[in-house]
């Protein structure tokens, strides 16, 4: 498989050298097909990723089986960092939603090379603040907003692909209602209500933002 540039984006974008010397080294290329399974919640792990190109989605089960979609992230995004902290159980199920290419570098070549570069120690101490924050921001989200600001919410971060925005968010409405842990039909009705303001159109491609800061306006309505 060719080896391909690393994208300097997203994480990546602000990464020490050191942290693309390692990436460049010792990484072993993944390639995912669309719908492919990196791996699930609970399996064994030890790597460390970064996203080259594609884009990923991350989901966990509630007990009851139930599907909570938690992000996608593109090209430039770092994951199972808390593999290098603390080895074991995944806490989330990862899917290629399109063809995707990742680089892994186990947790032994990682804390070898943080022994010689303390940067990159660097690097994995603020990879892992960044997502404590994120989680809380979710949690925060998920507890104390009503359902039609998470959703426009959501809808905001996943057409925002580094500094451009995605002319269509390739989502079923079932998909979105995993993201915001709603119904299928508590979306639908919003989703309907904003197709009738002129805010965003919804077909069975997806959903494209036609109105951003009208929607961004619904996002912030109920700051916490």
């Amino acid at each position: 498989m060719e080896r391909v540039t690393l994208p300097k984006a997203g994480f990546l974008a602000h990464a020490s050298q050191e942290l693309f010397d390692l990436l460049e080294s010792v990484a072993t290329d993944v390639s995912l097909a669309e719908g492919q399974t990196l791996f699930e919640q609970g399996d064994d792990g030890d790597t460390l990723y970064a996203i080259v190109s594609g884009a990923l989605e991350f989901s966990v089960l509630s007990q009851e089986g139930r599907k909570l979609s938690l992000d996608v992230m593109r090209p430039g995004a770092l994951f199972g960092e808390i593999a290098l902290f603390d080895p074991g159980a995944r806490t989330a199920t990862v899917t290629a939603l399109e063809q995707a290419r990742l680089r892994g570098v186990r947790n032994a070549d990682v804390r070898r090379a943080i022994r010689k570069a303390p940067d990159l120690g660097l690097d994995m101490i603020q990879l892992a603040g960044q997502r404590m924050r994120w989680m809380n921001s979710q949690l925060n989200e998920q507890v104390f907003l009503p359902m039609s600001a998470r959703l426009a919410r959501k809808i905001l971060y996943l057409t925002l692909d580094g500094s451009r925005h995605l002319s269509i968010l390739p989502l079923s409405q079932s998909e979105l209602a995993e993201f915001v842990g709603a119904t299928r039909e508590a979306v639908s009705k919003t989703l309907s209500l904003w197709r009738r303001a002129g805010v965003i159109e919804a077909s069975r491609g997806g959903v494209r933002v036609l109105d951003r800061e009208a929607l961004q306006a619904m996002a912030d309505l109920h700051q916490i």
